[in-house]
């Protein structure tokens, strides 16, 4: 991209206070610094989401929500007197 120097720096500092004066210029730069606070948090939790999304793997990692319910109970046995499905008596 582009480089911003020391002098330049200098140079907008110096605009920056002859059009805005002494007396707006310390808020403008506290505004300033809360934006910059805020976009770094921002772009924090965007790379932190990417990351956790990049590592999910679907076809081998269960989601969240499977990984914390209990394992299913057994089926029960059938009921005296109910038909067998394999020889068709009582």
């Amino acid at each position: 991209m582009f480089e911003v120097g020391f002098t330049e720096i200098i140079l907008i500092l110096g605009i920056a206070l002859l059009v805005l004066g002494p007396e707006r210029l310390p808020k403008l730069a506290a505004d300033l610094g809360r934006w910059a606070g805020r976009a770094r948090s921002m772009a924090r939790q965007l790379r932190t989401q990417l990351e956790q999304e990049t590592r999910y793997d679907p076809l081998n990692d269960p989601p969240p929500q499977a990984r914390s319910s209990p394992p299913p109970a057994a089926a029960p046995d059938a009921a005296p007197g109910t038909p067998d499905e394999t020889d068709g008596t009582r």
